[in-house]
């Protein structure tokens, strides 16, 4: 396939169309999501999370099948109580919140596998772990896009509130403008992004989309602002390349969207001025001439 043939590919098929505007639509909510969420050192916590709902899709494609209503539903519900599970066992045991996460998603996780293979089949769990694309319907496209949007409108009417908190959460405390409410809005943020992605990346790489393109934004731009714009022009551009590969390899989505946002964090370590090896380089060897 030629390179004009494969960039031609939405023109041809209504299943690449719906792929695309779907994982388009999302990198403007996840994208600078992903950037708060680098701020916080979340990074951890958003993987737990990404994770811990695969049992809720799992108990409910055994119940109602393919179904994407109460797949999201359940995707959901495992997400929240995960989440409120790992918060309690921060607050009255001795475990860290980082352990207590890691310690649910992984039997989270070995559960919701086991579930999907005895209810479906290797085919089905590979789906559910690295998403497929290809397979969405006009229901999943309106699910991703009022995503997105609830995403940016929150964004945009709380952007100083999430921003003030990711420097200085004492200050929301002291200064009474809701410190508590600010965090819950993020994770609550992050947890629909996070089912929102998972049936074009997968459960195991939903978080791709979300933290790559930050991780990869930090070294271009020190300001939040421009490093989200950053962020979610990489996510898009990779998106796009991704599903147009998968498409053309038959592979699953996700990977090959992932594949893509970890090319522009190497590219961004690289050469990115702002922290990069070509910054180290040049400041060490030059100040060594």
């Amino acid at each position: 396939m030629t390179i004009f043939e494969l960039f031609a590919l939405p023109a041809h098929d209504d299943s690449v169309r719906r792929a695309l505007a779907a994982a388009l639509v999302l990198c403007l909510g996840s994208a600078p999501l992903g950037v708060l969420m680098n701020l916080r050192h979340l990074g951890l916590v958003g993987d737990a999370l990404s994770h811990a709902i695969l049992p809720g899709v799992a108990v409910a494609f055994m119940i109602f099948g393919a179904s994407l209503w109460p797949m999201t539903a359940g995707a959901l519900v495992a997400g929240v109580l995960i989440a409120g599970f790992a918060y309690m066992l921060t607050r009255i045991t001795r475990l860290r919140e980082d352990t207590s996460f890691t310690f649910l998603y992984l039997v989270a996780l070995a559960f919701g596998v086991l579930v999907i293979h005895h209810s479906g089949g290797d085919e089905e769990l590979v789906h559910m772990l690295f998403g497929d694309a290809f397979k969405l319907e006009s229901a999943s496209l309106m699910l991703a896009a009022g995503v997105s949007s609830l995403t940016v409108f929150c964004l945009c009417v709380f952007y100083r509130g999430l921003v003030i908190e990711c420097f200085d959460p004492d200050f929301m405390q002291a200064a009474g403008r809701g410190r508590s409410l600010m965090g819950l809005l993020f994770f609550a943020l992050m947890v629909i992004n996070l089912v929102a992605s998972f049936q074009i990346l997968g459960t195991l790489l939903a978080l791709g989309m979300m933290l790559l393109p930050a991780i990869g934004a930090q070294f271009w731009s020190a300001r939040v602002d421009a490093a989200m714009g950053i962020a979610i022009v990489a996510a898009m551009v990779s998106a796009y390349a991704g599903i147009l590969t998968a498409y053309s390899y038959q592979i699953p989505s996700g990977p090959a969207v992932v594949i893509y946002l970890g090319a522009f964090c190497v590219i961004s370590v690289l050469i990115g001025p702002r922290g990069g090896l070509r910054n180290y380089l040049t400041v060490n060897c030059g100040g060594a001439k």
